[in-house]
């Protein structure tokens, strides 16, 4: 293993449910696969972004803020230190990023600009890739 000479911190990748990707898989509602594993933070994206599409912008901030808060809750049970690179090449890190992303969405549709901006900047600075990803959309 290499060390960073940068002191940058390692990538973090955070774990995959099966269960839960199983599940959405056979064609289970985000509300239902979250309602069964709410620690699984890609339910609440989708929530989020379902809600953000239906132009309820305070029900798209609540999903998408309890996505993030359990997505915190998981990134630093794997040892992230609050920043560094989380991957959006890595499916597991994905509701996390998605997540972060609607809720800037959500904040800016609401008014709170300096939350949508905060968002914004994490998101780029988790991983550049998705932000290019959802933006472009």
């Amino acid at each position: 293993m290499t060390n960073n000479l940068l002191g940058e911190p390692p990538a973090t990748l955070l774990p995959e449910n099966d269960a839960a990707i199983a599940a959405l898989e056979a064609g289970r509602s985000p509300r239902d696969v979250a309602a069964a594993h709410p620690d699984f933070p890609l339910a609440w994206a989708m929530l989020a972004e379902e809600a953000l599409t239906a132009d309820d912008p305070v029900a798209a901030y609540a999903y998408a803020r309890t996505g993030y808060h359990r997505s915190l809750d998981q990134l630093r049970r794997n040892e992230w230190k609050g920043h560094g690179p989380v991957p959006w090449e890595h499916e597991g890190n994905r509701g996390f990023l998605r997540s972060l992303h609607a809720l800037g969405q959500a904040a800016a549709a609401i008014g709170e600009e300096p939350e949508a901006e905060r968002c914004q900047q994490f998101l780029v600075d988790s991983s550049p890739a998705a932000a290019a990803a959802l933006t472009a959309g």
